[in-house]
């Protein structure tokens, strides 16, 4: 069973930068992506990166601003969050996908984890 555990959550101000990480429990090289949700509000894709690292695609939201990474030596991914806004205040969560190709949905992933919370502070 894959077992993913992020962290690097907390409390910015606005402007300010966040590290996030998802550490996959087993060497599964699957392809990863983040996702965030805020209150009341659906689930929203934020960014997915290919099993290898080679391939990435964002949300136009986060474009320029979050870029996503792997270290598959340390079966980990990473969110790399600058010039964070109060709106993107939510919990974020990593998940993981057995298929090919980059999914964007999250019915296109097979594994989750908790999620972290990110509060970003105007």
């Amino acid at each position: 069973q894959v077992q993913l555990v992020e962290s690097g959550g907390g409390l910015v101000q606005a402007g300010g930068s966040l590290r996030l990480s998802c550490a996959d429990s087993r060497r599964t090289n699957y392809g990863m992506g983040w996702f965030r949700q805020a209150p009341g509000k659906e689930r929203d894709f934020v960014a997915a990166i290919s099993w290898n690292g080679g391939s990435t695609y964002y949300a136009d939201s986060v474009k320029a601003r979050f870029t996503i990474s792997r270290d598959n030596a340390k079966n980990t991914v990473y969110l790399q969050m600058n010039s964070l806004k109060p709106e993107e205040t939510a919990i974020y969560y990593c998940a993981a996908r057995r298929g090919l190709g980059l999914g964007v949905l999250g019915n296109e992933y097979d594994y989750w984890g908790q999620g972290t919370q990110v509060t970003v502070s105007s």
